[in-house]
């Protein structure tokens, strides 16, 4: 994960999302969770004063490492989601 964000996981029944709040603002990437092992990245929300940061990576690799640790696979129906998915084979396994 990029050394300079602090990543913190919200998560709910229902739903959650990763943030990363610096300045009194909020980049999040949000995901709806359809059943214990299934959640849908669903939108990816970055401020302008956070973009190229790598902030939107950061989202998503702590994304792909809590579905690792946590045994969950994951829909990429958010756009930067998906693109961010196809730059990186290696996250093959925690997508569907």
């Amino acid at each position: 994960m990029s050394a300079d964000h602090h990543v913190t996981r919200e998560h709910g029944a229902t739903k959650g999302r990763f943030v990363i709040r610096h300045g009194g603002e909020e980049a999040e990437l949000t995901y709806s969770v359809t059943t214990p092992t299934l959640i849908i990245a669903d939108h990816t929300g970055v401020p302008d004063s956070f973009r190229g940061t790598g902030a939107g990576l950061a989202l998503v690799e702590a994304l792909v490492a809590a579905a690792r640790k946590d045994g969950f696979k994951v829909v990429p129906l958010c756009p930067f989601v998906n693109a961010t998915r196809r730059k990186h084979p290696d996250w093959a396994d925690v997508f569907v």
